[in-house]
């Protein structure tokens, strides 16, 4: 096992564009999830589960609250007098150019990386939610000499500019296509990527002298047959968010059961503690099929929902198929269907706001209706 040989670098603001309604004040990696977790809990989370103690955040704007999450990485027991958790916000340097795509935030931070002294990279995104083992994918990426590994599911692609789709020989991927959407299932990229520090730091350089701007394009498939690049297949779950009916989609799936190996007790998911009293349910209150977080107090009807910490139901009221942030307040006799309340939100007494499974409605932070 050579995780601890491992540096890993997460993307936080990769992706943002598709989820704007959500990441317009923070990054795709503080984006709620299930309740009471960021979608950057489960890749850091992951990463520590594997044994990987060093751990870059790049990220670009909007992190304001992703630094209040990670804080010191104490929840992840990151935070330490060595190696532990770094948050690279954007630097002035050369190599910058705005942030724009995987391969100018590897730019932005070159000399993080330069000075690290683990021989390997994991690169990972936000943007996929799964509880996996990174040690198989490095372990697995070692022993077969290889000089790039990257993580792939077999299924439909999301549609994402830059969504990497491979054709493979064996394990050796043999020709790569970027962004061509396609309704049919293929082999895409989860954007787990392993490599060599030193062959990252070359082209990374090369890739500054030539101009080139994509990570997917002008690297991974330009050199499809130059280096030789590894596909390593996860069967296990693992859901790449696109959208925001992408987002509302994967966690309503959360609620049928059958993806609690998401929340594997021997593989668990960290997160910063809000300490908090327990939910509390009214005499009258009726709730089912739901997330419920602690802090919340549920006096009304909460029906296939997730509700983050602090939400208030008040008698009368319905929430159903709907997600609930932090600190909402549904006031008596509101009733909230197919929704999406972003933190602070108030719904006023008898008000209505419904939408459909297939166009969930969305209420921005601190909007009162």
């Amino acid at each position: 096992m050579y995780a601890s040989n491992v540096l890993g670098i997460v993307y936080s603001n990769a992706y943002d564009e598709y989820l704007s309604e959500l990441t317009s004040v923070r990054t795709m990696g503080s984006v709620p999830f299930a309740g009471r977790y960021r979608l950057i809990d489960f890749v850091l989370s992951n990463m520590v589960n594997s044994g990987i103690g060093k751990v870059g955040v790049s990220t670009k704007a909007n992190y304001q609250s992703l630094m209040d999450h990670l804080g010191s990485g104490k929840p992840w027991d990151l935070s330490r007098k060595r190696d532990g958790l770094t948050f690279l916000p954007p630097f002035n340097t050369t190599y910058t150019d705005g942030y724009i795509g995987r391969l100018a935030a590897l730019k932005g931070i070159i000399e993080y990386i330069s000075k690290s002294d683990k021989d390997y990279v994991l690169l990972a995104d936000c943007n996929v939610v799964c509880n996996l083992d990174y040690t198989r994918i490095i372990d697995g990426h070692i022993a077969s000499g290889a000089d790039i590994t990257i993580a792939y599911k077999r299924g439909i692609a999301p549609k994402l500019h830059n969504t990497m789709s491979f054709e493979l020989d064996g394990e050796t991927i043999t020709s790569v296509s970027v962004g061509e959407a396609t309704e049919n299932a293929c082999n895409y990229s989860l954007n787990i990527i392993v490599l060599s520090r030193t062959l990252l730091l070359q082209l990374i350089r090369e890739a500054a002298a030539l101009g080139y701007k994509s990570f997917e394009r002008d690297i991974i498939a330009a050199k499809a047959g130059a280096l030789k690049i590894r596909g390593q297949k996860i069967d296990s779950y693992a859901k790449t968010i696109d959208s925001l009916q992408s987002y509302y989609d994967i966690s309503m799936q959360l609620l049928s059961g059958e993806y609690r190996d998401l929340f594997a007790a021997e593989k668990p998911v960290y997160t910063k503690e809000r300490d908090d009293m327990p939910a509390i349910y009214g005499v009258c209150s009726n709730a089912s099929s739901s997330l419920v977080s602690d802090g919340c107090i549920i006096k009304g009807t909460v029906e296939n929902s997730i509700l983050s910490r602090g939400v208030y139901v008040a008698e009368g009221a319905v929430v159903k198929n709907s997600i609930i942030m932090q600190d909402c307040y549904i006031s008596a006799n509101a009733k909230v269907n197919c929704a999406i309340l972003d933190k602070n939100v108030v719904i006023k007494p008898a008000r209505e706001i419904s939408g459909a499974e297939t166009y969930p409605i969305y209420v921005g932070k601190n909007i009162t209706v």
